[in-house]
């Protein structure tokens, strides 16, 4: 099975040991990539566990999960990355909507594990309009009517 966050790999191979912690992200990318991973299984505990300490207060799973509602996250594109920041967009479907969220993303490490830290959010985030026969946003090779316009429904 490809990996939640879209990369070519296999889910076993890229997010699968950090969102169970047999392994630590060794970049900000695998970081964030895991995060994004982790919203699409509803693991509020490991995006908890991955904000620093400084962001961490105040938050707990439930308010993560509340903030979440009825997201359903689908794909992932990574557009840049450096040492400690990453600019994705991520595309989710909310009441029969398809949406956008593209930020920016800082992250910082605290002893020798990546933490996020916070994001700047570019204007285009919000409701997308995408041609069902256009490409997948998961880059699966089907048409995005044959793939994650299903998990629309």
């Amino acid at each position: 099975m490809r990996c939640y966050c879209c990369s070519s790999l296999a889910f076993a191979d890229c997010c699968h040991p950090f969102v169970t912690q047999s392994k630590q992200p060794e970049t900000a990318e695998q970081l964030m990539r895991s995060r994004f991973t982790a919203y699409v299984l509803a693991n509020f505990t490991y995006v908890l566990n991955t904000y620093s300490s400084e962001k961490q207060i105040g938050l707990s799973t439930e308010g993560l999960k509340e903030s979440a509602g009825d997201a359903v996250w689908f794909a992932l594109k990574v557009a840049n990355s450096s040492a400690d920041t990453v600019e994705f967009t991520a595309y989710f479907f909310e009441n029969k909507g398809l949406y956008q969220l593209h930020e920016t993303s800082t992250f910082v490490k605290e002893g020798s594990l990546w933490r996020y830290h916070d994001g700047i959010l570019h204007d285009d985030c919000g409701k997308l309009k995408y041609g069902r026969n256009l490409p997948c946003l998961c880059h699966s090779g089907k048409k995005f009517k044959q793939c994650c316009a299903n998990k629309m429904r």
